[in-house]
């Protein structure tokens, strides 16, 4: 099955007004990013939103999972005027100091004058172009609602709409994500319903459990998760981190290009985990 790419993902817009507009300015951006991602409806970690401020004028926007350095050198590359990712430079707890690899990055951001927008929950939870809603899609779930707060656990069934084990089933999940994944618990009980979060959504495991999944896909996990998918019966598998994050700021970047008429560019700068 082939890899998905923006136009699985672009809304239908007013082409006419596309055409007429290539840019939008910096304040017209985070405004509509604020509002079509409901970013205060999220308790985060990250500072959602303009993290570091550039130019005025947006006609170029690069995409990408991680605010790090490869990606910043790339997005100058390519003339940039803004960034959007899921992972940005600033996070709630962390060392207010630029210093180090930190200033390094700023420094970049700051010289090219280049914009950088991050949204971390919001874009795992939005119905259309989250990371959540662009699994569901890539594997072909039919989904059926949501668990956890903020509704971060999506549920769904297999499209095949036939009950397979747990070895079929991470052998379809490998296939569609072109890459190989880890059945951590594998249950004797077939799979009918799935639950699923990206990016380290193995904290809500139980969400899943609570909502008598048969299994649960992820990026990845920690260590006292796979006993509790043992003696819950769950059959568990990871991704990626990076890997179950590429597509939902990639749809973004999609969207953007057709309501602004902006260009856009989605950088993969890979990482295994």
């Amino acid at each position: 099955m082939r890899s998905l790419d923006q136009s699985d993902f672009i809304q239908e817009t007013d082409f006419a007004s596309t055409l007429r507009q290539r840019s939008c300015t910096r304040a017209e951006l985070t405004h509509y990013l604020k509002d079509w991602l409901d970013v205060s409806r999220f308790k985060d970690a990250s500072y959602n939103g303009l993290q570091v401020a550039g130019r005025d004028t947006i006609s170029t926007v690069v995409t990408g999972v991680t605010a790090n350095k490869a990606l910043i050198d790339a997005a100058i590359e390519q003339r940039a005027d803004a960034i959007i990712v899921h992972h940005g430079l600033f996070w709630k707890g962390d060392d207010p100091r630029i210093v180090g690899f930190h200033r390094e990055r700023v420094r970049a951001l700051l010289e090219a004058n280049i914009n950088l927008y991050a949204y971390h929950l919001p874009l795992d939870a939005h119905a259309e172009l989250g990371n959540n809603a662009c699994l569901g899609r890539r594997m072909g779930f039919t989904a059926f609602g949501s668990a956890g707060d903020s509704g971060l656990v999506m549920l769904g069934r297999l499209g095949c709409g036939v009950a397979v084990r747990s070895q079929v089933f991470a052998a379809y999940c490998a296939r569609h994500f072109g890459r190989r994944v880890t059945l951590f618990a594998s249950s004797s009980r077939l799979i009918r319903t799935v639950a699923w979060c990206t990016g380290a959504g193995g904290s809500l495991l139980r969400d899943a459990i609570d909502a008598d999944a048969d299994a649960f896909v992820t990026g990845e996990i920690a260590e006292h998760h796979i006993h509790l998918a043992r003696e819950s019966g769950v059959t568990l598998i990871t991704a990626g981190h990076h890997a179950t994050e590429r597509d939902g700021v990639n749809a973004l970047g999609g969207h953007l290009a057709q309501h602004f008429g902006l260009q856009h560019q989605f950088i993969d700068v890979d990482s295994p985990l």
